[in-house]
Formats: C-alpha cells, structure tokens, sequence
C-alpha cells in the first residue's frame, strides 16, 4: 500500500498540488507566528478579528470551570446543555429566523441537512462554483443534482421551467459568499424564481455572516431577502472567531433535522464552553459595528491599490476576499513562498478547490490589519506580479 499510495503523492509534488500542515500560533492583531516566524496573516477567515479576543477567552473559561470540557453525548441523548438553546436562540434573531441548529461544523451542517431534505426522487440545483461541503451534501442525498453556471439565475429558471415538474421536490443549493471567488450570490433575484417555480432555497453563508449588512447578518440581509430563504446556513468559526455552525429556518425545518440529519443526531453535543464563546463573540460584533466597517474599508484599500497597478482582482468591489488568479499552480506557490520571504501570510488555492487553470492567490482581510500593512501587501503583490 505504502508504494501505491507515494507514487501518488510524488505526482501531486511534480504537479505543484500536494498539501502539507503547517503550525501557527500567537495570532495577535492580524499577526500569527509560522516556523518561528513571525507573519502578517492575510490568510485566515479571522474577518473581524475575534479569534484570539480575550473578553471570548474569559467567556468560555468561565463555562469551561463550571461545566467541564465536553457536552458527553449526543444531544438527543443526555449533551444537550440549555447554553446550546440560548445560543441558537440568539443566533436565530441574529438572523432573521424562527429558529437554528447548531452543528460542530458547517461540514456537517451541508452534509446532514442537504440529505434531510431532498433524496430519491428529487432534484437539487446546486451553483458550479459550490463548496466542496454543499456538493458532498448533494452527493450524499442521493437527489438528481443539476449543476447550473455560476451565479446565472437565468439560466437556472430555465433549467426549473424545463424540468421542475418531473421531480417531487426541487432544493436550490448556493453559497452566500463564495469563498474562493469573493463575489455574493444574487439572492434577491433568486428568492421570486425559486417562489415561481414551487423550488426550496438552501444558502451556505458561511462568509457573508458577520461581516455583511447593516448589522452583520450577511449576505441575505444585505440583499435584502431577510426572512424569505427556507434553509441558511452559517458558520462560527470564520467571523465569529469559534468554531461550529448552523442551520436556519422555521420551526418545522428544524424538528425535522433534530429527527433526519445524521450528522447531528449520530455526534456528541458542542462543548458548553464553546456556546458561551460564540455568545460573547456574538455580542461583540454587534456592540462594536467598527469592525465591520474595518474590513471592508481595508478591502476597498487592497483592491484600489492593486486595480491602480493594473492587476485584474476577481470577486465584488468592497468584498472581504480578495482572489488574484495566477493560473499555474507551481508560479502560485512560488508566488506565496516570496510573499512568505517578505512576512506576508497568502493563502494558495490550487485544483480541485478550484477549476484547473485558476490556481490563485486568496487573500482575506480582516479589521484588525493595519492599514500600513496592507499597503505592504500592495507593494509586495504589486512587484511580484505586475512583471518587468
């Protein structure tokens, strides 16, 4: 086995796609410690920069002293803990809904409701460009999937029109925020053709929470379609700086998760601890809208510095991420490595995270950088990739 399974890991190497841990530490004020290095982290989804907030630390101590390390079951058994309920409540007026569900990952989320509710018979539509999470969920449900271009609602109310009535039940799956691409599905264009169409919307807006809209609440309430998508689904470990997620919608969608997800019924219940984090995380970002504000002004800052230069940036104007394609997966590498030299964190995304071809730079801003370190990004991004 060990022979077979090295030569694939020296094809991966000569094609510039084979992955390898790396351990960070001391994330401080956009800052982490890589190697004994100390970089600027451009990086991490840590967008408004609670991952490493002392006042969420002492929030969880607290708990973690009086209850323990772990929920010890699963939560339909004896690990449901009433700071779970608080959390999901609060989650659930953060967002405009009847009611969450906590998971331990969002992972789990997409894997496990996606199948809860659609499965032979049906049909989901899911967007090309859809989370490795969201197309296993697909997979997994068992549903006929259609795959339509990306962000194209056109071309997805004609898929609906041709063949709507041939399914039991039609579920549309897209992201909110795609996360290697940066740009925002149009959800007020989806919502009244899913409506005509008789089909359920299913939004993964694991990168637009907490960041986007006038309190944070994310994609869906920055376009405007607050209380109208059946099923959404964040996550708490990228702005929110925790880890875990959710699922959203009515009271009926979530008594039939408790009853139909496997990937809540059959796993043990969020630490305690942990619930009382993301309570005070919460709270945090909602006391202090600056750092919102921060991030996207830091965003408008990278990408004019670059556009200027004439290096073409993908996604939206303001968004948080910030994707440069390279292309070639071995020049991006190369790409990260020099940034690396320089004291810049850059993530490198390579196929199959992305399509082959589009190997990119995916850059992540956060309200705590420094607006003189992102202008250094800027000159370094600037030098190595404009050329001679």
């Amino acid at each position: 086995m060990n022979a077979a399974l090295d030569d694939e890991l020296r094809a991966l190497e000569a094609a510039g796609l084979k992955r390898a841990l790396r351990q960070v530490q001391h994330r401080r004020g956009g800052m982490v410690t890589l190697g004994g290095e100390r970089l600027a982290d451009f990086a991490s989804n840590d967008y408004l920069g609670l991952a490493a907030d002392p006042r969420i630390a002492r929030a969880a101590q607290a708990v973690l002293q009086a209850e323990g390390t772990g929920a010890a079951a699963a939560r339909l058994i004896s690990g449901n803990h009433p700071i779970h309920e608080v959390l999901e409540h609060t989650l659930a007026r953060f967002k405009g809904c009847d009611y969450t569900l906590l998971f331990p990952t969002g992972y789990m989320v997409n894997v496990g409701a996606i199948g809860a509710l659609v499965g032979r018979g049906d049909v989901i539509y899911s967007d090309a460009l859809n989370h490795a999470s969201l197309i296993d969920g697909c997979r997994l449900s068992r549903a006929e999937v259609r795959v339509f271009p990306h962000n194209d609602v056109d071309a997805l109310d004609t898929m609906l029109q041709a063949e709507r009535t041939h399914f039991r039940r039609a579920l549309v799956v897209v992201e909110g925020v795609f996360s290697m691409d940066g740009d925002t599905f149009p959800l007020d264009r989806l919502v009244p053709v899913a409506r005509r169409h008789r089909a359920w919307t299913y939004v993964d807006d694991a990168h637009g929470s907490g960041v986007l809209g006038a309190t944070g609440a994310g994609a869906i309430e920055a376009c405007g379609v607050t209380g109208e998508i059946d099923v959404l689904v964040g996550t708490l470990g990228k702005a929110f700086g925790t880890a875990g997620a959710f699922a959203g919608g009515s009271q009926e969608l979530v008594e039939l998760l408790v009853n139909r997800a496997r990937s809540f019924i059959f796993t043990t219940g969020t630490p305690p601890a942990l619930a009382a984090a993301t309570l005070e995380a919460l709270r945090i970002a909602q006391v202090e809208p600056w750092r919102r504000e921060a991030v996207r002004a830091r965003a408008r800052q990278l990408r004019t510095r670059l556009a200027e230069a004439g290096i073409q940036v993908s996604g939206d104007a303001e968004g948080h991420i910030v994707p440069i394609v390279v292309g070639d997966p071995l020049r991006t590498m190369a790409v990260v490595a020099e940034l690396r030299r320089r004291g810049f964190l850059v993530g490198g995304v390579r196929p199959p995270t992305v399509p082959a071809g589009t190997s990119r730079l995916r850059i992540s801003l956060a309200a705590v950088h420094p607006v003189e370190l992102v202008d250094a990004l800027a000159a370094s991004l600037i030098e190595l990739l404009r050329g001679p």
